[in-house]
């Protein structure tokens, strides 16, 4: 698992998602390296388990939503939400949520970031399948984890945006 004083891998290709189009389809997401996400960017980045599920939909990115103007009072660039979802889902669940321009989500719909930085996990006796993200947050300066909260199995404590207010 990656620890707080590390880097994260720069040369991982995601996804970012963008609004669905005037007749409601959605389009292709836009190919992101990691390096761009965070070199040279201060940046509050967390994960979710799966979007629209009950708690990263009802607590853990609306306490972002609800945060966002004291997050970002405190130099940070971008926040990024980051789960192992297509970007179909990704883009979508945006919408439900009215993220808006906000919250940048970002689909690790291969797992090869998560995986990376071991914040992976096995899902499949939920259902979720195999390659599922840990619900963490962490602060990044410039690719360099500053603050790293994972969480334990059924909890949202250290990976709250109130959590990432209190490292800022």
């Amino acid at each position: 698992m990656i620890k707080v004083g590390e880097q994260l891998p720069l040369n991982i290709t995601l996804w970012k998602t963008s609004k669905p189009l005037d007749d409601g389809t959605c389009p292709i997401a836009q190919k992101v390296v990691s390096k761009d996400l965070f070199e040279n960017k201060k940046v509050v980045l967390f994960a979710v388990p799966g979007a629209f599920t009950p708690t990263c939909s009802g607590k853990h990115l609306p306490g972002f939503l609800a945060n966002y103007d004291q997050i970002k009072s405190k130099g940070i660039d971008n926040i990024i939400c980051i789960a192992t979802n297509d970007s179909f889902v990704m883009t979508y669940w945006g919408k439900d949520q009215k993220v808006g321009d906000k919250i940048q989500l970002v689909s690790d719909g291969n797992s090869e970031f998560t995986k990376k930085i071991g914040l992976d996990f096995d899902g499949s006796a939920h259902g979720m399948g195999v390659g599922r993200s840990l619900r963490y947050a962490m602060i990044v300066d410039n690719a360099v984890v500053k603050y790293l909260g994972v969480e334990k199995p059924g909890q949202l404590e250290v990976s709250t945006a109130e959590a990432i207010l209190a490292n800022l």
